[in-house]
């Protein structure tokens, strides 16, 4: 009875700091929070009616295409891609879903931002008809309150442990459940795999 009460009070505990993990996995910069509790995302509903979203606070991102800088700003032209969910950085694996022009309010070095990737959050302003080489496209127009540009680095993803469904030992007591393979190790190699930081 105390061996199977200690298992329960394990298990819990294990749950309990992996569900503490994976809430302190999902944080979003404090430089692109924005003031409300959900900043508009959805480039494709913006540009379907951005009336009703003008004055409203959005969060995009993607890759910065070209930096023009102006007397007293700096405007960015942005390929906007889809954002993690976890901490709003552009997903690499994505496609670029339209074009933004985004308007900091001071300058910007065009060698630190062209072709690196950005989040910004600030008030969309409407839409603008630009170019993307000779066709003429439709930009989203916002004033930048928050800025956040990700460094794109390298990490090694392991594979998960072989686990298999059967009748096992747990210290003198034989129990049914879920068995590790090789010890509870990954099986195979690692993957490299590119993210943004």
């Amino acid at each position: 009875m105390k061996r199977q009460l200690n298992y329960r009070l394990v298990s819990k505990a294990l749950f309990l700091s992996g569900a503490l993990l994976l809430t302190g996995c999902v944080s979003i910069p404090e430089s692109i929070q924005g003031t409300t509790a959900e900043p508009v995302t959805n480039l494709n509903v913006v540009l379907v009616a951005p009336e009703l979203y003008i004055g409203q606070e959005g969060r995009f991102g993607g890759r910065v295409i070209n930096v023009k800088n102006l007397t007293s700003s700096t405007q960015l032209e942005i390929a906007v891609m889809p954002l993690s969910k976890y901490d709003a950085a552009p997903e690499l694996q994505q496609p670029s879903i339209g074009r933004l022009y985004a308007n900091v309010l001071h300058f910007l070095d065009p060698v630190d931002y062209k072709n690196q990737y950005v989040t910004v959050v600030g008030t969309i302003k409407g839409v603008e008809k630009g170019k993307v080489g000779e066709a003429t496209y439709p930009f989203l127009k916002m004033d930048v309150t928050g800025i956040k540009r990700w460094t794109l680095t390298q990490q090694v993803v392991m594979p998960p442990p072989t686990m298999s469904w059967g009748y096992g030992y747990y210290g003198d007591a034989p129990f049914w459940g879920y068995h590790y393979g090789y010890g509870g190790y990954p099986t195979g190699p690692g993957q490299v795999v590119t993210v943004l930081e």
